[in-house]
């Protein structure tokens, strides 16, 4: 039986209901940096209020568990429908209202609907994503580009990871189609909830993900639209790049991959550039030259790393390389972890970047900035990490480093207007 719009009140009788996935709300007033404390939050199934949460200081709401199809559905191919359907309505008074409509949980994972209210009443429509939906094939490129004369936008000796991606919402020829500045990983969190499923086997994730980034840094680095005239990075046509719906829920399982390898792609020996992995679902459409997205699940299950998955479809010569700089941040992460016991520069910097967090997020309790890593930073951190949906360590590693500090640069331009 296949699965209509809704799931918990309006699905036939029978259904299979037997799966369970959690869903987190982040409400902001204009933001990200600036939560909606006390926003009203309805979860809808069916067109009946199923919970009802108000924001917290951080403007996060509780996490609460709700019915989905069985979790058989998303580890094999030609089943019905794996993701159940919520829409979520977020109100915060002179704020406004928006409505998400569709938000996807699949079972054993944890979907994470950020909503901006921006003063007027707004609603997202969530795509289905590429796995499920119909979408026109990729049109087949080279997985290696010519390189443009420098406009001094991107550095052609180095990948650089960028601080925002623009995206546009339809094919690079369609000139109505709307253009999103998207914070990169944002975006590449966004694709990677749009092409597969959260709830497949790490390693697949890990090899997705890569391949999604190195795409991404691919246009990035060639300025491969720019080239031809256009004002965006990249589109959101399955055809020409990947699926990307702008303000979707994003998966935690899959944020937290992102965080951990937002500045590694793939390349090989003698290219001057990030490798163009491209890829297809494997079922609807075939791509024997590429990654099979049910293929790497495949591969997953039967214990492959990440890399032993992308080597399988784009050559055992292939290597992960790392970008040496991300745009936007003020310092890039050390190179060692910070924790309890740790002291010097570097931890006064986290410091006073949790400072400047702690101001629009008082959850966070305030420490002396000391160049000491004392107990109350490792709760500082802690708390930090909480709100933002990352391990709960109170240890400083790279995906809290660049965390914090993005963090940061985004309470520092409310704090200046900007």
């Amino acid at each position: 039986m296949l699965y209509n719009k809704y799931t918990a009140q309006n699905l036939n009788a029978g259904a299979d209901l037997s799966g369970r996935g959690r869903l987190i709300v982040g409400a902001y007033h204009g933001s990200e940096a600036n939560p909606a404390a006390g926003a009203v939050i309805n979860v809808m199934s069916g067109g009946n209020i199923v919970e009802r949460l108000i924001a917290d200081s951080s403007g996060q709401s509780e996490e609460i568990i709700l019915p989905t199809p069985s979790a058989e559905f998303s580890m094999n191919e030609n089943m019905p429908k794996p993701y159940g359907e919520y829409d979520i309505i977020v109100e915060s008074g002179q704020f406004g209202t928006t409505r998400v409509n569709g938000a996807q949980i699949l079972p054993n994972a944890t979907a994470v609907q950020e909503v901006t209210l921006r003063g007027e009443n707004s609603e997202i429509t969530v795509d289905e994503p590429a796995l499920w939906g119909e979408y026109p094939p990729k049109i087949a490129e080279n997985d290696q580009k010519p390189l443009p004369p420098s406009t001094g936008f991107i550095v052609l000796d180095r990948a650089v990871v960028p601080e925002f991606v623009i995206v546009h919402a339809g094919t690079p020829t369609n000139a109505s189609a709307q253009n999103y500045w998207v914070p990169f990983k944002d975006y590449i969190k966004n694709v990677a909830s749009s092409e597969i499923y959260a709830n497949w086997p790490e390693q697949t994730l890990r090899a997705n993900i890569l391949a999604i980034i190195s795409l991404t840094l691919n246009r990035v680095y060639t300025e491969w639209y720019r080239n031809q005239g256009y004002d965006f990075t990249i589109t959101n046509s399955t055809a020409y790049d990947q699926a990307f719906t702008y303000g979707r829920n994003i998966f935690q399982e899959i944020s937290v991959v992102v965080d951990d390898i937002f500045t590694s792609f793939i390349t090989k020996p003698s290219i001057n550039q990030p490798l163009f992995t491209q890829y297809c679902d494997g079922q609807k459409s075939s791509c024997p030259t590429w990654m099979s997205q049910w293929g790497s699940k495949s591969l997953g299950d039967q214990g492959y790393g990440d890399i032993d998955i992308l080597r399988h479809y784009y050559g055992s010569d292939i290597y992960i390389m790392q970008a040496e700089k991300v745009s936007g941040i003020p310092s890039s992460f050390p190179g060692t972890t910070l924790q309890t016991g740790s002291n010097g520069p570097n931890v006064r910097v986290i410091q006073t970047q949790l400072n400047a967090v702690a101001n629009n997020f008082p959850a966070i309790k305030k420490v002396r900035v000391s160049g000491d890593y004392d107990n109350d930073t490792m709760l500082a951190v802690k708390e930090f990490q909480k709100i933002f949906n990352l391990p709960q360590s109170g240890i400083v590693d790279f995906a809290t480093w660049y965390r914090i500090s993005e963090k940061f640069v985004a309470v520092t331009k409310i704090a200046e207007g900007s």
